[in-house]
């Protein structure tokens, strides 16, 4: 895979293939992906915009390029509010409320 390729794909307006998301976020998590070409794709993909299957690709490598939880012996609807910090901590307590009137369970 060569990550210069996909940028240079993207900047143009390309779409990339679901494989192609794949393999560059498996990439990125081994640290065989700089930073900086990373933010320059995704830079293109802000700007570009992606398709609907990319987007649902991304979601997807990002999803299992780490631990899944199994949380299907809890019952109900289970949703996860992860927070990466900055200013959604701030507001976090404010968003909890809200979430209960639809019936959730949160982590």
């Amino acid at each position: 895979m060569n990550v210069v390729d996909l940028i240079i794909r993207k900047r143009d307006g390309g779409a990339l293939r679901p494989e192609q998301w794949h393999d560059l976020i498996a990439a990125y998590t081994r640290d065989e992906v700089p930073d900086y070409q990373m933010s320059a794709l995704l830079m293109a993909a802000l700007l570009r915009g992606m398709t609907d299957e990319e987007a649902a690709a991304l979601t997807d490598a990002m999803l299992y390029s780490g631990q899944v939880l199994d949380l299907s012996d809890l019952p109900g609807v289970k949703v996860d509010k992860h927070s990466t910090g900055g200013w959604a901590i701030r507001c976090r307590s404010s968003w909890r409320p809200s979430w209960r009137p639809a019936a959730c369970r949160s982590r």
